[in-house]
């Protein structure tokens, strides 16, 4: 029998992934959930395991393609052995040779129970290669007019008619509109009209000429030599952008022209907790074998406070509002060179501060070494990022889409305070922080802002374990 290892779900709002590394080859035997292909997303970078025990029968897409969520990657024959004659073909296949009776990449397409534009789904049995099962016939219009739900959601934001993004000539498959093609065309706009249906070259000049349905993209053709957009001296570095500063500079673009953002600042006498974490972080080291880190108690309080202000703990789609049921509460992670991430604790206001000190160190260790799995930087409802590790006193962070609020830590400082007694005013050194929150003004008005951000600061200051 063979089984189909599939492209899986890497995250919320991802629809595709690109195929980095192959681990195993044809003909190799893999255990259950051993590592078998390295997989990267806008999202994360994964390893991802075997769905089950056996010969590794067909690779059937190769490095470096980027194929949609659910796709056939490979198969795995969990009975018997591969002859010698059939990893021969196999073999051939993996170095570009058609083998005899190979089905094309057109019949490759995951079975899901949905239209497949008239191709054939692939049915594998004990006994048989394959089975041909035709599928309903989608009409060629809607083949080169399929629009993405992110890109329509992209389209909605900004204004963009969806005839106008129907008959843009897209980068993606069939000549698809992507969400690096709504990017590219929105900082653009500016500098020309948007295009109505009628300046527009007729739908059936652009489509491109049939190809499978899974295929790398032509190498770019070289830029025509022109003026840089930004000024440059002879003396300048030109450095071009990694894949995951260019997936961060993305992303963080796309959430600038989603939400508009709004940032208050608030003042916290942090000495209680200064002080209770003084008292047990040397005991806690020896016991738990890490670090209790402050981190640790942010998340705690906000997870504690958050069920109080629903909205915080939402999304927005459209004029939607998504009131989330579950605190899971990210923090951004620094990578080696200079990147991060933000994967998330789950049910984060269930833990106590041990909990979240362990998965706080766990997913820490796992981004490092790039182990996280999809799971662990999905499904967030809240971020925190410590801008105070450096000693930044304080800072306004862009919001994690698709949530709508952020909260930045800054410095504990010792500094000069204002304390009132019982005895009057009095001049103190107290350990303070400036925490601000970033938040999106769409959902979330100053005033719901100011009485979160008050909240935080009273359980803060009088924290109890």
């Amino acid at each position: 029998m063979k089984v189909e290892m599939v492209m899986p779900q890497m995250g919320e709002s991802i629809a595709e992934g690109t195929i980095v590394k192959w681990i195993k080859s044809v003909g190799d035997r893999v255990e259950l959930d051993e590592d078998i292909l390295e997989i990267s997303t806008d999202k994360v970078d994964s390893e991802i395991p075997t769905p089950a025990t056996g010969v590794i029968a067909e690779i059937l897409i190769q490095e470096g393609t980027t194929v949609p969520i659910g796709t056939v990657l490979a198969l795995i024959e969990t009975e018997g052995d591969v002859s010698v004659e059939k990893k021969e073909k196999l073999d051939e296949y993996v170095k570009g040779e058609e083998p005899a009776n190979r089905p094309s990449a057109q019949d490759s397409s995951p079975h899901d129970g949905s239209d497949h534009g008239g191709l054939k789904v692939r049915v594998f049995s004990k006994v048989g290669r394959k089975e041909e099962t035709p599928v309903a016939e989608i009409p060629a219009e809607k083949k080169s007019t399929f629009i993405s739900p992110l890109v329509q959601n992209i389209a909605a934001t900004e204004g963009i008619p969806l005839d106008v993004v129907q008959n843009m000539m897209g980068s993606g498959r069939d000549g698809r509109v992507t969400k690096k093609d709504m990017l590219n065309y929105i900082a653009d706009k500016k500098t020309r009209p948007i295009p109505t249906p009628a300046m527009v070259t007729p739908k059936a000049a652009v489509v491109p000429p049939a190809a499978p349905i899974i295929t790398k993209l032509p190498a770019p053709a070289a830029a025509p030599t022109a003026a840089p957009s930004v000024w440059t001296g002879p003396e300048d570095e030109i450095v071009e952008m990694d894949r995951m500063r260019k997936m961060i500079a993305d992303h963080m673009v796309r959430s600038v022209h989603t939400s508009p953002h709004v940032v208050s600042f608030s003042e916290v006498d942090m000495d209680r907790i200064v002080k209770h974490r003084e008292s047990i972080k040397k005991s806690f080291k020896e016991r738990e074998g890490f670090s209790l880190t402050y981190t640790s108690y942010f998340i705690k309080v906000a997870a504690e406070v958050l069920p109080e202000f629903p909205f915080v703990n939402a999304s927005v789609d459209g004029y939607n509002m998504i009131l989330r049921k579950k605190i899971n509460i990210g923090f951004a992670v620094e990578l080696p060179g200079a990147g991060l991430i933000v994967p998330n604790i789950k049910g984060a206001d269930g833990l106590n501060l041990k909990g979240i000190a362990h998965g706080l160190h766990d997913l820490a260790e796992k981004a490092r070494s790039s182990s996280l799995l999809p799971d662990d930087v999905s499904g967030g409802t809240f971020t925190i990022t410590n801008v105070g590790v450096f000693g930044n006193i304080a800072g306004a962070p862009i919001i994690n889409q698709p949530q709508v609020a952020i909260l930045g830590t800054g410095a504990i400082r010792k500094v000069p305070a204002v304390v009132e007694t019982e005895f009057g005013d009095s001049i103190a050194i107290r350990w303070r922080m400036m925490m601000s929150l970033s938040y999106d003004h769409r959902i979330i008005d100053g005033a719901m802002a100011g009485r979160f951000m008050a909240r935080l600061k009273e359980k803060l200051e009088k924290y109890e374990e």
